[in-house]
């Protein structure tokens, strides 16, 4: 909401000490928010005053052109009293006009210095000035291509017309929320300013006025639907002159409020919306035919409404029909059969109350975002129809003519509002402040609230106040009005003892780990659609693609919660590739949402769910486990002076995998296989206990081509619910010994798809307790060893804790891991 300060001080006498700043810094702090304080002529410097034109010679020019010479009276504004020469190319004056004159010296909008300059063989001292030229455009002000021509009774020359333009005026823009529309109208402004201000006095309420009662010559109207329109005024005017002009602070007032000027009748509309917050239709007489009824569409009806757009009407939508039809989308825009134009001389007023629930409704349905649209569908004071309607009556016959019709039709009353009850300490319980029975009554009278009672107040919320329903709303008035600002600022005491739960320091343990290794963490979205899972070549069968649809997702292209973090991860790799970063390492820890297939029940409100409702609600949530996905580019170590670097490999995707569960004592066994987005033979399933957490390894080619990523990336993500679960949290220290070691190196020659991670854990379970390591250190193939055959080079590392070993005992123990390696994976012992 945007107004003018002077506006807002029409209805409320603020203290002159009060700056513009302090005002709005406290209706902040009360929930006005303060969005911006602008001002139209803040940019402008200098003279800038009221000229007489005195002369005006037309001299045409080689290119065609024509200009105008002008001498034009500025008074004593030039130090000089003579008059001032200006160059002119708009056409609109002529002598005798007053204009705006900007001297030498002064700058506009933009920084445009004005100086004195030759010309078109004349020394123009000035600039005769038009509504753009000022910033001013769009306004009551803009003429077109024109230069402004202010009015005969403007002033004196040489007199400042800023204050004649409004360009020192002060515009303030609210934000204002959903639940309090009255912040949607200088009438709740400056009853707001009332009550937050220090020393803000004699509120005068635009919507307190005498009116005619109701009678039964007025318009006829017939309401089918009291729910949806409670409450129905229609005024006539006749005799309206639709040739005159809208009066300037009308004009300037609708414009300071980011509306532009139509006509007089629809300015008169929209200013006493402005004004009251009552939204307000005209209609032109002479177009309805019959009486007017509101009733709810039927199915197959249309309209065409004000912006020129046919609309296919719900049975939900509120409409008003005359004989001919539709002539309006009741509460959101009218119709264009209705509409006044420049030859309308009758005009009949509408102010209705309309369903706010109806109103949100059709607004989201045929995509209308108008001015009345928004305040009807936050909710309007019902109460003050019949004066907005008078106020528009008023301001028609003052500034165009007419005889107001003696008819007066009022049809329904606005709808009861509801008492609270609510106990006097209310507020101090729950702000924590001293806040007086007494204090809380006078703050709820303050905001327009009737009270009675002791101990347990019965609070009648003011009419334009539909969001005050239940205790806490009436709460929270008390405690805006006696200051947000001073709510105390009290941090609960943790209990002695506790801290982050296990997972937790678990949590942080695999991220600290895994930046360790190198890798930098990142934060994702976590929504994907069809296509993430095209890229990473996921086959339609499989289970990833089983993700929650989002009802309102924030992209069309990206509608389900994510059921791997890799999509996410591998976006924000190839965007740092595409910014030139050729070698990193990423990662993110992040839950996925895995669907469990039933829909969750809607619980009751009257009452409080049963267990076995509750159970039924918790059973239809996704699981949602915790992973940890990484993603390498490039070089894992990097080339320099140093010599040459080595590029990432599947095994590094490993490495950083194992070290994450080395840093909770677990062991992670890995085998070859095909998983999508991996490389089909640099793919590895890895499993801690038995149980698959994930996978790593390179990425396949195709992926890393339709990412633009470079070839030769890896990836893995794994499942660290499950490290948690298995996590050894006393692990013992580890014994060093200081007794000599026994090496002993085997190669074993095997099939290709033998994993060498299974022939290794073999080695280590046959070589029993005194195998201190073991370290794969050579891959061999070749026709030593025949085709389709490879030879595993492996170092064991033999010690006791307490002795030397005996001769032969180290031997004795390698035999041991070569025979049970040969009996399970079949290896032979090279030569």
């Amino acid at each position: 909401m945007k107004t003018a300060l002077s506006w807002i001080k029409e209805y409320v006498d603020v203290p002159v000490e009060v700056t513009t700043e302090e005002l709005t810094r406290r209706l902040t702090m009360t929930g006005l928010k303060l969005e911006a304080i602008t001002s139209p002529g803040a940019e402008i410097t200098g003279p800038l005053v009221i000229g007489t034109v005195l002369t005006q010679d037309k001299e045409p020019q080689k290119n065609g052109k024509v200009i105008n010479w002008c001498t034009v009276d500025v008074g004593d504004a030039n130090g000089t009293g003579e008059p001032q020469g200006i160059i002119c190319g708009a056409h609109n004056f002529g002598p005798g006009d007053k204009v705006v004159v900007v001297l030498p010296g002064g700058v506009l909008p933009g920084g445009f210095a004005i100086s004195e300059r030759k010309t078109y063989g004349h020394l123009s001292a000035g600039m005769i000035c038009s509504a753009a030229e000022l910033g001013l455009d769009g306004t009551v002000w803009d003429a077109g291509d024109g230069i402004i021509v202010l009015d005969p009774d403007a002033g004196e020359p040489g007199t400042d017309v800023r204050s004649i333009l409004g360009l020192d005026e002060e515009i303030i823009e609210f934000e204002v929320n959903p639940d309090r529309a009255y912040g949607l109208s200088l009438r709740g402004i400056a009853r707001d300013v009332l009550v937050s201000v220090d020393g803000a006095t004699n509120y005068r309420d635009p919507a307190l006025r005498e009116t005619p009662a109701a009678n039964g010559s007025g318009h006829p109207v017939r309401v089918e639907d009291a729910t949806g329109c409670p409450v129905f005024v229609a005024r006539t005017v006749t005799g309206f002159d639709p040739t005159a002009p809208t009066p300037g602070f009308i004009a300037a007032r609708i414009s300071s409020a980011g509306m532009r000027s139509v006509s007089l009748a629809v300015d008169i509309t929209n200013y006493v919306m402005l004004e009251t917050g009552r939204p307000i239709h005209g209609y032109d007489a002479d177009k309805v035919q019959g009486a007017l009824v509101v009733r709810r569409a039927v199915a197959g009806e249309k309209l065409t409404t004000l912006d020129g757009t046919a609309r296919a009407l719900s049975t939900e939508d509120l409409v008003v029909v005359d004989d001919s039809g539709i002539i309006g989308l009741g509460g959101v825009m009218g119709g264009e059969t209705t509409e006044m134009g420049e030859a309308t001389t009758s005009i009949l007023i509408e102010a209705a109350h309309w369903d706010a629930v109806s109103m949100f409704r059709t607004g989201k349905r045929h995509k209308i975002s108008s001015e009345a649209g928004k305040r009807n569908e936050r909710g309007v004071d019902p109460t003050i129809c019949e004066a907005a309607a008078d106020r528009v009556v008023e301001l028609l016959l003052a500034h165009g003519g007419g005889t107001a019709g003696e008819g007066v039709t009022v049809v329904g009353t606005p709808p009861v509002i509801a008492p609270i009850t609510v106990a006097g300490d209310k507020a101090a319980k729950v702000s924590g402040m001293e806040i007086s029975e007494e204090t809380a009554i006078e703050a709820l009278r303050a905001v327009g609230c009737e009270v009675t009672g002791s101990g347990q107040l019965s609070v009648t919320p003011p009419p334009w106040r539909p969001d005050m329903t239940d205790p806490q709303d009436t709460t929270e008035e008390v405690i805006r009005l006696v200051g947000y600002d001073k709510v105390p600022s009290v941090l609960p005491v943790p209990p002695a003892g506790r801290g982050l739960t296990v997972a937790q320091q678990l949590r942080r343990r695999f991220g600290r780990t895994i930046a360790g290794e190198g890798f930098v963490e990142v934060i994702t979205f976590p929504f994907v659609g069809a296509a993430d899972f095209d890229v990473l070549g996921i086959p339609a069968d499989d289970e990833r693609r089983n993700a929650l649809r989002l009802e309102n997702p924030l992209s069309s292209e990206a509608p389900l919660m994510t059921t791997t973090v890799l999509p996410g991860l591998l976006r924000t790799a190839a965007r740092n590739v595409g910014y030139g970063n050729g070698s990193f390492g990423i990662f993110e820890t992040a839950s996925v949402t895995l669907p469990t297939g039933g829909a969750a029940p809607i619980l009751p409100v009257d009452r409080r769910p049963s267990d076995e409702e509750f159970a039924a609600l918790n059973a239809a949530i996704p699981h949602q486990p915790l992973r940890l996905a990484l993603v390498a580019v490039g070089e894992a170590e990097l080339s320099g002076w140093w010599g040459e670097g080595r590029q990432v490999s599947w095994s590094d995707a490993v490495d950083a995998v194992r070290a994450v569960a080395d840093s909770v004592g677990l062991a992670v066994s890995a085998r070859g296989v095909e998983y999508a987005p991996w490389h089909p033979g640099r793919c590895a399933e890895l499993s801690v206990a038995g149980v698959v957490i994930g996978h790593a390894g390179e990425l396949h080619p195709k992926v890393c081509t339709a990412l633009g990523l470079p070839r030769g990336s890896v990836a893995a993500e794994i499942d660290l619910d499950v490290l948690i679960e298995n996590a050894v949290l006393l692990r013992p220290a580890s014994v060093v010994s200081t007794q000599p070691v026994a090496k002993e190196d085997v190669a074993l020659v095997v099939d290709d798809e033998t994993p060498a991670i299974a022939v290794e854990e073999a080695l280590r379970e046959g070589a029993g307790e005194l195998l201190e390591s073991i370290r794969l250190f050579d891959v061999f193939t070749g026709e030593q060893v025949g085709e389709g055959k490879k030879s595993l080079a492996f170092a064991l590392r033999f010690r006791a804790a307490d002795r030397t070993l005996k001769e032969g005992e180290a031997g004795a123990a390698r035999d041991a891991a070569v025979a049970l390696a040969t009996e399970r994976t079949g290896a032979v012992q090279r030569a």
